[in-house]
């Protein structure tokens, strides 16, 4: 089976506000505790919270789950994935 015909789902799931399941990934780009950015096949994923971590991630199937407390998701466009990455880098040098 092609990789692209199984990852071509893209589906969110959240229980509780403490679980978050996530299909069609295509990849991480960056994370920590209070911040995840995804790339799935519906554009970038920002996620943020608190306590946040990967639980579960299938990279074959696309499928990551991460735990914490949930505060928002979003998608946001090509420019401001740039944005955050500066973001990353800024923290890390203060």
């Amino acid at each position: 089976m092609d990789k692209d015909m199984i990852t071509s789902n893209h589906n969110i799931s959240i229980t509780g506000r403490k679980n978050i399941n996530i299909s069609g990934v295509k990849k991480i780009e960056n994370f920590d505790e209070t911040e995840f950015l995804l790339e799935t096949n519906m554009g970038y994923l920002k996620i943020t919270g608190t306590n946040l971590e990967i639980i579960k991630l299938d990279t074959y199937q696309g499928d990551v789950s991460i735990k914490g407390k949930i505060n928002s998701f979003i998608y946001i466009e090509e420019g401001k994935k740039q944005e955050k990455q500066e973001s990353v880098f800024s923290k890390l040098f203060k």
